[in-house]
């Protein structure tokens, strides 16, 4: 028969010893954690999960996904296993606090961050606007579209609920930004229709001290004010209305930026005929138009033909290329000529030329919400 009155000593295995063979087998458990656990209670604002830890942890209602959620059964069924990301420690109960939302941001950033890199175009509602610009959710961060990269007649209050084409201009997961551009989107399609030395007609839409806005069937163009005439001009009012219908010449397309330029300057007969007789101007245009194509195609032949000879030259003729370093200054030494990649703190789209005379495209850096609403 068992002695049923067996003393701590003579089994030689107390309370203490059992907790710390416990400790021995714990798993480690850090902020930031990916780890799996299973669903065995649900609460109504929350749930506890079993993550191999010596207590439940729990996960509140607020964190169990990027969208809003009403009742943890949206999300979560008992017995379900997942992945959660912790994210506390342990509190003075020992109970670690878990996150799902917080892996499907990093989700969304890897994959917003690929939709950058392939350069894609992605369509997303409007679900609210402020005074720089329009909201929408992309993936479900929040992303930012400038008033000056919205493309629309409409004022922006009306845009609301309306579906967009939109292209990436700022992906910053570090700075919790993600902003957007109507106009690219609109731009990239309507130029796959354009060509540098077509004429179109279009209508004044804004007019500016360095130029006039020229809307071309959806997207806008840039006509500045040295692109007028050959004349000098004081300002573009001098010349041009709002809602005036023009004639003009693009003379570059620039998807990457999402910018068209545009000129009446190449187009007129002689100089000064913009200011002084424009309906002359207009019925040349397809004319003019003609020369620019043939002195651009000689330019062009002519750059090929002076870098033909450069093919021939001997083996020898060619200095190798490691002995050119000294001669051209380390990178580090350029970064201060070198602008920003991102130009988006400033306040409308500069044209390649000129881009100390007109102001960029974003608003300023307090103004961009986060793309991560805390």
């Amino acid at each position: 028969m068992v002695n049923q009155n067996l003393t701590a000593t003579e089994i030689g295995f107390t309370h203490e010893d059992f907790a710390a063979l416990l400790d021995k087998y714990d798993y480690h458990f850090s902020p930031g954690d990916v780890v799996p656990g299973t669903v065995f209670s649900i609460e109504p604002r929350g749930a506890l999960i079993d993550i191999g830890a010596k207590t439940a942890a729990y996960i509140p209602i607020q964190e169990m996904s990027i969208n809003r959620v009403d009742s943890p059964e949206e999300v979560l069924q008992s017995n379900e296993t997942r992945e959660f990301f912790i994210l506390t420690d342990e509190n003075e109960d020992g109970q670690l606090t878990l996150s799902i939302r917080r892996i499907e941001y990093m989700r969304a950033w890897e994959r917003v961050r690929q939709l950058q890199a392939e350069d894609a175009t992605v369509r997303s509602g409007v679900f609210a606007t402020n005074r720089g610009g329009a909201l929408v959710r992309i993936e479900g961060l929040r992303g930012f579209i400038p008033g000056s990269h919205i493309s629309t007649r409409k004022p922006k209050e009306e845009l609301v609920g309306e579906d967009l084409p939109l292209k990436f201009l700022e992906v910053d997961e570090e700075r919790n930004r993600l902003v957007l551009s109507h106009r690219r989107a609109l731009v990239e399609r309507k130029m796959n229709r354009l060509e540098v030395g077509e004429v179109v007609i279009g209508t004044v839409r804004g007019i500016k001290p360095y130029g006039a806005f020229i809307d071309i069937g959806g997207v806008s163009g840039l006509l500045h004010i040295s692109e007028i005439s050959h004349e000098h001009i004081d300002t573009p009012h001098s010349v041009f209305n709002v809602n005036d219908e023009v004639k003009v010449m693009i003379i570059d397309l620039d998807a990457e930026r999402g910018r068209i330029s545009l000129s009446t300057k190449q187009l007129e007969p002689e100089p000064g005929d913009m200011i002084k007789n424009r309906d002359l101007v207009y019925d040349k245009a397809e004319e003019m138009a003609a020369k620019y194509r043939e002195q651009l195609l000689a330019k062009q032949q002519g750059a090929t033909a002076a870098a033909a000879p450069a093919e021939t030259l001997a083996d020898e003729d060619i200095p190798p290329a490691t002995e050119l370093d000294e001669d051209i200054p380390p990178a580090a030494e350029l970064e201060e000529d070198i602008p920003p990649a991102t130009e988006l703190d400033e306040e409308i789209p500069v044209v390649a030329a000129i881009e100390t005379e007109i102001p960029a495209a974003t608003e300023t850096e307090e103004e961009i919400p986060a793309a991560i609403e805390e």
